[in-house]
Formats: C-alpha cells, structure tokens, sequence
C-alpha cells in the first residue's frame, strides 16, 4: 500500500482525485468536496455553543470516518473525543492519534472485546457501552489480559428501539456490575435518542426528548443515591443538541452531521420554522460531478450515479441552483432534468447527499476546497473499518 502522507506516489485521475495546488475545476469525479470556510465555521459554532453552555461535545466519527476531519473538530471546536460505532473504527482513530474514544455500541463478540482491551495501549482513553449483565465478566477478562482499563457507560434505550436497557433498575444493576469488576470502570451513561433527530418539527422533536431527559434524570438520580456517580451522562445529535444542553442532565453531546450537513438533515426546521441548512448551519460537504453526455435535449447525464452516494435518505440535491433537478441514478450514471438546456458536456455540479454518513463511507477521499484551489487532499481514513 502506498504511503497516505507522500502524495508525490499518486496519481490524479488513479489514484486521487486531486492534488494540493490545483484549481477546483480540475478536480476528477465523481468526488467528495469539502469547503474548508464552511467546515471550519460549523466546527467553530458548535463548539461555542457547547462551552457556552457547559458541554463537553464527543464529536461522531462515524459520519466523517477521518482522522484528519477530527483533529480539525478538536483543535478548532474543542471536541474532547471521538465517538466511534466499531472497534475497528475507534482503532483507526487511536493509531491516528486520538486519545478519547468511545465506541457508542455494544462490543459483544470475543475478538472484538480482545481488540478493544488493546486499544489502551495505543494511549486511548477507551469506553465502551453496556446493555447486558452478561458483557461485564467479558470485558473484565480481557482487561486483565491485557492490563488496560476499560471504561462502560450503561446504555439506555431512550426512544430509539435499538440497544439499550428501559429500566432504571436494569441500569443499576448494570453499572453495580461495572463497578465491581477488575480491569473496569463505570464511567456514566449512553443515552442518544437516535429516532427523532430527522423529525421536521422541532416541537416534535423536543417531546421525544423531554420522555428521554425524564428516563436519564431518574437512573443518574438512582444511581446516584447507590454511590454511583456519572463521569459522561452522553447523547444529543445535531437535531436535538439544544435540548440536551439546557436539560440540566447530560453533559456530553454527540453531534455529527452538523459539521458537513446533508440534504436529508437540512430539511428538518428550528424553533423558528426555519430550514436548518439556511441559516444554522452551512453545506460543507458534496459529491462533485461531471456531466458526461446531454443526448437528450431536455436530460443531462452525470458521472455521480448509485456507486458514488448513499440514497437511502433520497436523492442528492443539486446545490446553489433551481433550474435543475436530479431525478434518479443507476449505478454509474445520474439523471439531471435539464428542461432550457443549461447544462453542457463537462459542465460540474455540486450535490448534496441526501445521507453524508454511508455516503462518505463509499469514497476514499476528501478534498478541501478553498478560493477555488484544492488546499488538501484527506484519506477517509476509516472506510471498510466496519468490524
């Protein structure tokens, strides 16, 4: 394999897409863009918020899958780690330097448990989740295998229907289990409400989040009536952080897609009524695609088809203009309805994905785009890390 640092090895239209020192429009697609003035100002402005308000923000890695886009999220918005969903993927984020991690998941499997017992090693602080009694003795061998510390956060199934206990007292017997096993620590609390955040309603929203404060606010007063106190009480995604943060509850949020902001994210509404993407937070994240045939008077065909994007959350969005539409895809081409002709052969476009998650995860790279010129070039360092 090629060495990631010594770009001089590669080759553009091969290899990357494009090198430091070019113009924009000499970029190869289908690619993933970033506008470093956009990234850099949403990373600022959460960041802000969260100090503001008494937060520590665990940004989620799992969106971007960077190293680099993480180092950035720590050093301007003062993120305190990463939030990981597969050990594989918290690895790569330790071997790139990353000193807190969580991985926001149930780590079940004994090969997985091993490498996670591990990860200390590399100089992470490491946590992992809990839903289970049965999980705790596991973890525990591991860690004193390998002589590490391995941290727990109980999760609770606050709304979302996915992972997690619904019960305070299954919380504390949990977190007693925790606390009394060798090699682990109880550290607090997982509570994420993962099924509202792409509700419309902002009001909406706030009722699915006030049931999940309500749940939190009685297992982190239990437990701390048992001798048990919370370290990280972590939750709140970027439709919902404002209400994590005033809840008087948690204290660590796990925003993602705020950083880039995607088609599907942008649509939900703030308290005023008002799309998200205009205004809150800026698109800083885009497929760049080419036009590669207009055969068709009123139809352009692009390079940006099913093998470039996720669509499980709809269609990309074409950024910046009206006159046209993306209408459907296949695996290598896109359908652009072109109806007063303005589009024309190698003619580029900028999409917004309607899922910047899965969406990163199908592409190898991030190019950063500023005043026209590409200013770097960033592997997505954790694709196919999916173990």
């Amino acid at each position: 394999m090629k060495d990631m640092t010594n770009l001089d090895e590669f080759e553009v239209g091969y290899d990357i897409p494009a090198k430091p020192g070019m113009d924009e429009a000499d970029i190869q697609t289908p690619s993933l863009v970033l506008d470093l003035d956009a990234l850099e100002r949403n990373i600022k402005k959460m960041g802000d918020y969260a100090k503001a308000h008494g937060m520590r923000h665990r940004t989620h890695g799992k969106m971007h899958k960077s190293v680099d886009v993480q180092r950035l999220q720590e050093k301007l918005g003062g993120a305190c780690g990463v939030c990981c969903q597969k050990v594989s993927e918290a690895e790569v984020f330790a071997r790139g330097g990353i000193k807190d991690i969580l991985v926001s998941n149930q780590v079940r499997d004994p090969a997985k448990i091993d490498r996670l017992a591990r990860l200390p090693k590399l100089g992470a602080r490491t946590i992992c989740c809990v839903d289970d009694l049965a999980n705790v003795a596991d973890l525990s061998s591991a860690a004193q295998k390998h002589g590490t510390e391995i941290e727990c956060l109980v999760e609770i199934d606050c709304g979302a229907g996915r992972c997690g206990v619904t019960t305070t007292s299954d919380v504390v017997a949990i977190a007693k289990a925790i606390d009394g096993a060798e090699g682990l620590k109880f550290s607090g609390l997982q509570a994420y409400q993962g099924a509202m955040q792409h509700l419309d309603s902002y009001d909406e929203r706030k009722a699915k989040i006030d049931i999940a404060v309500a749940m939190v606010k009685d297992a982190v007063d239990t437990l701390k009536a048992e001798g048990l106190d919370c370290d990280i009480v972590g939750g709140g995604g970027t439709g919902s952080y404002y209400f994590e943060s005033n809840s008087g509850v948690y204290n660590e949020l796990q925003c993602g897609s705020y950083a880039f902001m995607d088609a599907d994210y942008g649509r939900i509404l703030d308290k005023d009524g008002n799309r998200i993407d205009q205004g809150e937070w800026e698109n800083a994240f885009f497929i760049l695609t080419s036009v590669m045939s207009h055969a068709k008077a009123d139809k352009a065909i692009v390079d940006a088809g099913l093998k470039a994007q996720s669509v499980d959350s709809g269609l990309p969005v074409i950024y910046g203009r009206d006159d046209v539409e993306y209408i459907k895809c296949s695996d290598e081409h896109g359908v652009v309805m072109d109806p007063n002709g303005a589009l024309k052969v190698n003619d580029k476009l900028k999409l917004v994905p309607g899922h910047c998650d899965p969406t990163a995860n199908v592409h190898d790279w991030y190019v950063g785009v500023r005043n026209g010129k590409v200013e770097c070039l960033w592997p997505v360092s954790a694709r196919g890390h999916a173990y």
